[in-house]
Formats: structure tokens, C-alpha cells, sequence
């Protein structure tokens, strides 16, 4: 699950609810601690950030910058239950206001994570022909 979140060609076929009608037309992620990512919407919509802390298959926190002053931090964290993971998912944004005005991204992130979901039981399947 960790690669889904890191690896740009793997992250490009989940990330974007397919319901939005959105295409990600760029994404560069440079992740390491200190790196940057850049996702780029068919629409010139952009989000970029930087990677504060990344531990290989355990936990990934990376800054929303394009906020501005609103800029929020997103964490994941991945714990192994058996041949499941737990995947937990937080955002910490400075203010109340700058909360609100995220608007409602948190509402895609059902059909996100049914998508994640697809994409990991394809890359089973993958890994199961090989």
C-alpha cells in the first residue's frame, strides 16, 4: 500500500475521484523528508507541498501549501494487521477558518479510497501472475 501513496504512476490511477471529472495531468512527488510534490489538474488547478517526514512503509506527513496562510498538514500512517493495513489518514489545518475553507475535499475521499482499493486488488492480482 505504502508504493500506491509514493510512486507517481501508481498514485495517478487512484488519487482523483473519477466522479469529479477531473484529470491529474502532472505528478511529480519527490518523497523523501525535505522533498516536494506537485499535482497538476487538467483545469490548472494545483496542489504542492513538501514532505516533513517520510518512514518507508510506516507513516508519510506532507505540508498543503497551496493555501497560503491556510496551509495544512496532512499525515498517513500504515500499520500491517495481518494481511491487511490499517491506513489512517489526518489533516491539521491552522484555524477553523482555513478548515472551512477547504471546503468539502473530504467528501471525495470515499470514492478516493474505493479507487485505492481497486488499484490494490489489481496489483495482487499482478503479483500473484508473476
Amino acid at each position: 500500500m505504502f508504493e500506491a501513496w509514493t510512486k507517481p504512476e501508481l498514485f495517478k490511477k487512484w488519487w482523483v475521484p473519477k466522479s469529479m471529472g477531473m484529470t491529474l495531468v502532472s505528478c511529480e512527488m519527490d518523497v523523501r523528508t525535505g522533498g516536494k510534490y506537485r499535482l497538476v489538474f487538467g483545469q490548472g488547478m494545483a496542489f504542492f507541498g513538501t514532505y516533513t517526514e517520510v518512514t518507508p512503509h510506516s507513516r508519510l506527513v506532507w505540508t498543503n501549501e497551496e493555501g497560503g496562510d491556510n496551509t495544512s498538514v496532512t499525515t498517513v500512517t500504515f500499520e500491517e494487521k495481518g494481511d491487511k493495513t490499517l491506513l489512517v489518514v489526518s489533516e491539521l489545518y491552522p484555524s477553523k477558518k482555513a478548515l472551512d475553507a477547504a471546503g468539502g475535499a473530504a467528501d471525495g475521499l470515499v470514492e478516493t479510497f474505493e479507487q485505492l482499493d481497486e488499484l490494490l486488488v489489481t496489483l495482487g492480482a499482478s503479483a500473484g501472475r508473476a
